[in-house]
């Protein structure tokens, strides 16, 4: 969006708050998206599936009963490595989520600063004398 011709200062004031509106939506829909992703794994053999919520908590864990013949140790690594899977696919989907938004977000144009309306009031007062 450029910077209006004095005479658009309002139409340009009204696109700009409608578009910053159409942000902030978009910028809550990301956030209720991100909270309703779920991230899974599953070991190669099956045995070991967890799943992570969009800020990457664990929310699931299941252990086939027949991975406590792995032992503690292979069984340890094995839940570690699919915990962190899940995590991971997680962190993808909420990446992917605020990657949308965020270049939404960039459509809008930078603020108006002190110069423009400096310069605005300016030509009035000249426009005046």
């Amino acid at each position: 969006m450029r910077s209006p011709a004095p005479e658009d200062d309002a139409e340009y004031l009204a696109q700009y708050i409608a578009q910053s509106r159409q942000i902030m939506r978009d910028l809550k829909a990301a956030r209720a998206a991100i909270q309703q992703v779920e991230g899974r794994a599953e070991s190669d053999d099956g045995l070991v599936q967890a799943s992570a919520d969009g800020m990457s908590g664990p929310t699931r864990l299941r252990i086939d009963p027949r991975a406590l013949r792995l032992g503690e140790a292979a069984l340890g690594k094995k839940v570690a490595a699919v915990l962190q899977a899940a995590q991971d696919d997680a962190g993808r989907q909420a990446q992917e989520i605020a990657g949308r938004a965020a270049a939404r977000s960039a459509a809008l144009p930078e603020p108006l600063d002190e110069t423009f309306v400096r310069q605005r009031v300016e030509q009035v007062t000249r426009d005046l004398l």
